[in-house]
């Protein structure tokens, strides 16, 4: 038989068992639907845990003082290391990796009052440079900039539940809070944070002021902490050890000494969001590819009976001259093309139900954020078309070719005889 008879008989066949043909499609077609949605699910779920935790800073950095544990320079071990407010300008001129750094005042439990409303609530005094670090983007207004500290100015910046709770509905901008007793100047409000990584108070409950202006409040030679972030994340570790020696000079303690200075990079925690995130994607994976591998099963069962109903035929087929090989490549052209039509219809209705559905909720209902940002957004990876479409022509490449196997071995004349 030539090619064109086989694929002429392979299509004639599936057109006689129409019904046969379109269900075993439609079940395939399901299997190939089910992994890529359950794929894209689980990218996007794995994307949305990636910025819901770079929520906290882009490449933060946080240090905090600690206890000497070696000796170092004549000075004996367990000595308490005390972050100054000068290391910050110190870091900034000596260390060029370092691209932005700010102290970190925590003042907690401070009494915010606006009108008749009082809240106990976090204050932070930073510098302008925190904004960047800490990935602050605002919903009205403006962030806190250098002329704030140097000019004192008594200005705040809230947390979007630290602004509902103390104006409502009420806009914020150029209203007046007092913080202890003392007026400040309502300058921007955050936009809402979906926010899963944090040290302290969440930023959406906390009201930001300038470092300096904190003077009133607390002794400013001291902060609770130091945040920064490196040049490029390349040269992080770089960043991070250059800072430890300029750090250990400063305070006379050794570079290597770890609980003398406390640095903790958040970029390392974002490890396990991935693995998290991974895991998630292998299950759903997992899921896919068995509904996948249970059309296939449907498949063979289907060509299994397709090859005794058609006994006879292939008897015929035999009788007049048509090869083992010629049988075998008709009914795995059958089977190919079931599994490719499947295998399309299934990545057009999966791509059809994402587009539809757009994203589905995650975050967001828990931070009260209506923009999307904390949602699972469902897209087709190119990644997922291509798993699927491997693994749907493997598995019709299986189911196919052992009832092919068994048609072409067929005896023509005991295949007539067969009733």
């Amino acid at each position: 038989m030539s090619p064109t008879s086989i694929v002429r008989e392979a299509a004639q066949a599936l057109r006689f068992n129409r019904q046969r043909s379109v269900l075993t499609t439609i079940s395939l077609a399901w299997g190939v639907a089910c992994f890529v949605i359950l794929y894209a699910y689980g990218d996007g779920f794995h994307l949305a845990l990636q910025v819901a935790f770079r929520q906290v800073g882009q490449d933060l950095v946080l240090m905090f003082g600690g206890q000497t544990s070696k000796q170092a320079g004549g000075e004996r071990a367990g000595r308490r290391i005390r972050l100054e407010t000068a290391d910050v300008d110190a870091v900034r001129d000596t260390v060029p990796l370092v691209a932005a750094i700010s102290p970190e005042m925590m003042m907690g439990g401070m009494t915010i009052t606006r009108g008749y409303r009082t809240r106990g609530t976090m204050v932070r005094a930073v510098r302008a440079p925190y904004g960047r670090i800490r990935n602050m983007t605002m919903a009205r207004g403006r962030w806190l900039g250098p002329e704030d500290d140097t000019e004192k100015r008594r200005v705040a910046v809230l947390g979007a539940e630290a602004a509902e709770k103390l104006f409502g509905e009420i806009p914020p901008l150029d209203e007046e809070i007092a913080i202890n007793g003392v007026r400040f100047v309502v300058v921007g409000v955050l936009k809402t944070k979906t926010q899963i990584a944090n040290y302290n108070t969440p930023d959406n409950e906390c009201v930001f002021v300038p470092f300096d202006s904190a003077s009133m409040f607390r002794n400013l030679r001291y902060p609770d902490d130091v945040v920064w972030m490196p040049a490029n994340p390349v040269f992080r570790e770089d960043a991070v050890r250059q800072v430890r020696a300029t750090m250990a000079r400063l305070h006379n303690f050794h570079p290597a000494d770890e609980r003398a200075l406390r640095t903790f990079v958040f970029n390392e925690s974002m490890r396990l969001v991935d693995t998290m995130g991974v895991a998630l994607r292998v299950l759903l994976g997992f899921i896919g590819a068995l509904t996948l591998a249970i059309g296939g099963v449907g498949l063979a069962n289907i060509m299994l009976v397709s090859v005794t109903q058609r006994t006879r035929e292939i008897g015929v087929l035999k009788s007049i001259g048509a090869t083992r090989r010629s049988i075998l490549a008709q009914f795995l052209l059958e089977a190919m093309a079931i599994v490719t039509l499947g295998g399309v219809l299934g990545i057009a209705a999966g791509w059809g139900f994402t587009a539809l559905l757009g994203s589905l909720p995650l975050l967001g209902p828990l931070f009260h954020e209506t923009g999307g940002a904390g949602d699972v957004q469902l897209r087709i990876s190119g990644f997922a078309v291509a798993a699927s479409t491997l693994i749907l022509e493997s598995v019709g490449l299986v189911a196919g070719l052992l009832p092919a196997i068994r048609a072409a071995r067929l005896d023509p004349i005991e295949a007539l005889r067969y009733e």
